[in-house]
């Protein structure tokens, strides 16, 4: 955490939360897209006939569960952290003082410079 005067932070605040934004959007999406692919596999195993599952095989569970992690837990995890930041942007985006001095992650002060 670095400290910087709100009135240094306040004008650059509305592209930075706009532009987590936007990245959260597109983790969201990713995650739609896998999860709409695997409904999809999951269909098409179930649609198939015995003889043809009996050849085909199905991922073993720890895979999926390895899939799971990578394309869902881990991406929450970082909305999670993004979520948190908005929020944190936002407070400082309200304080009534332009004068105090506000915390700023480390995150946002690199982007800033």
């Amino acid at each position: 955490m670095r400290h910087r005067k709100a009135a240094e932070v306040i004008p650059f605040l509305s592209t930075y939360i706009a532009k987590r934004e936007q990245e959260i959007a597109e983790i969201e999406q990713m995650i739609e897209r896998y999860e709409k692919r695997r409904l999809q596999e999951e269909r098409s195993y179930q649609s198939m006939s015995t003889l043809r599952r009996l050849l085909s095989g199905k991922k073993p569970a720890h895979h999926l569960a390895v899939e799971y992690i990578h394309y869902v837990k881990r991406p929450m995890e970082k909305v999670r952290t993004l979520r948190l930041e908005i929020e944190q942007a936002r407070a400082i985006l309200n304080t009534p003082d332009p004068s105090a001095i506000v915390a700023v992650s480390s995150d946002m002060a690199d982007e800033m410079n």
